[in-house]
C-alpha cells in the first residue's frame, strides 16, 4: 500500500486551550499521526493523542485487527505526554505499542512514564495497562526501523549495525538538540519511498540558523517546525522576552526551511495565548517570506504522495 499520510491531532504548546477563540486551529497539545503503508507512527502524546486513540479503537472494533503502533516522544514535558494516560489502545490486551524516547536526568523512558502515571497524580499505573509495550531509550546515533506491513519496530546503531533487513522499511532518524531547557529534545526524520518528513518541535533558533537541524532536514518534503511565538518582535520584547525559553519565532523556522531546501514548512506548537485570528495573521506574514508555509491546525492532513493538505 503506497500511503504516506500525516494528520495533526494536537498543535499547541504548553497547555490545552479549549474555547470559542481556538475552534479553527484547535486547543489540544502536541501529537502528530503518520499512516505509512499499513503502519501507524505517532510523534508525541499531548492531549491530541486522545482523539487518535478513539479513532483507533473504532478501527479495531470494525476490522478485528489488533492495534500496532510506534510512539515517539520528543521529550517528556507535560504538553508532550499528558494524553498518554487517556490513550485507550494502551488499555487493550491485544494492542502492541513500540515506544521510543530520551533518557532524562538518569531516568529511563519507562521510569519517566511510570512517574507521570503514578498515584496520586494518576488513578492508573503504567504497569496496570493491558497492552503489550516495548519501551526503548534513545541515546545516540540511532535509527528506528518499522515494517510498513506489520508495524513491528526496532532500533539500530547507525555506525555499528549496517544491515537493513528490508529496503522497504520505514526509516526514522533521530537527532538530539540542546536548545530546549533543561535536557534538550529529540528531532525525528521519517523516510519512506523517497519521501522525507522532519519533526522539530521545541527548539530555539541560533544566529545563522541551526546548522545541525538544517543538515538533518536537507531536502525534506515537509518540515514541521516549532513556531510558538508570533514574530521576532514578540520573541525579543523587552517587557516579556522569550529568549532562552527553547522555542522559535516563525522567522527562525523560515531560515531553517530555506537553508535546508525544504519543500513545505508547517508552523507548529502554537502559543496558547494566540487565538485563531493571530495564528492566521502569522501564517499570512510568513507566506511572504516562504510561500509554501501553512500553520498547523487540528485535523489538517498532508498526503505526501500527492503533496496536498485537506481538512
Amino acid at each position: 500500500m503506497k500511503k504516506f499520510m500525516i494528520r495533526f491531532r494536537g498543535v499547541r504548546g504548553s497547555f490545552p486551550v479549549p474555547g470559542k477563540d481556538t475552534l479553527k486551529i484547535g486547543g489540544n497539545t502536541s501529537c502528530v499521526e503518520f499512516r505509512i503503508g499499513s503502519a501507524i507512527v505517532i510523534i508525541d502524546a499531548g492531549t491530541g493523542i486522545i482523539s487518535l486513540g478513539e479513532d483507533l479503537l473504532k478501527e479495531n472494533f470494525s476490522t478485528g485487527k489488533p492495534i500496532v503502533a510506534t510512539l515517539l516522544f520528543s521529550h517528556m514535558h507535560h504538553d508532550h505526554n499528558q494524553g498518554f494516560s487517556f490513550f485507550k489502545p494502551a488499555y487493550l490486551g491485544s494492542s502492541i505499542l513500540y515506544m521510543f524516547g530520551p533518557t532524562m536526568f538518569e531516568k529511563s523512558m519507562e521510569e519517566m512514564i511510570s512517574q507521570v502515571m503514578r498515584p496520586p497524580f494518576s488513578p492508573v499505573r503504567l504497569e496496570d495497562l493491558n497492552s503489550q509495550r516495548f519501551i526503548y531509550n534513545l541515546r545516540g546515533p540511532e535509527e528506528i526501523l518499522i515494517d510498513p506491513e506489520t508495524g513491528k519496530a526496532f532500533s539500530r546503531n547507525i555506525h555499528h549495525e549496517q544491515a537493513i533487513p528490508n529496503k522497504d522499511m520505514i526509516r526514522i532518524f533521530v537527532q538530539k538538540d540542546y536548545a530546549h531547557p533543561v535536557n534538550g529534545v529529540l528531532f525525528y526524520r521519517v523516510e519512506w519511498q523517497g519521501k522525507k518528513v522532519v519533526y522539530a518541535s521545541d527548539t530555539e533558533g541560533y544566529v545563522g540558523g541551526n546548522q545541525k537541524l538544517i543538515k538533518f532536514a536537507k531536502d525534506a518534503d515537509v518540515l514541521i517546525h516549532d513556531a510558538q511565538y508570533y514574530m521576532d518582535n514578540e520573541y525579543v520584547d523587552t517587557a516579556t522576552s522569550k529568549q532562552g525559553y527553547g522555542h522559535s519565532s516563525p522567522e527562525m523556522a523560515v531560515e531553517v526551511a530555506q537553508k535546508a531546501n525544504a519543500r513545505q514548512l508547517v508552523l507548529y506548537h502554537h502559543d496558547p495565548s494566540h487565538n485563531d485570528k493571530k495564528i492566521e495573521e502569522k501564517e499570512k506574514d510568513i507566506q511572504k517570506l516562504f510561500p509554501n508555509t501553512i500553520a498547523a491546525y487540528e485535523g489538517m492532513v498532508i498526503h505526501l504522495m500527492a503533496q496536498e493538505a485537506e481538512q
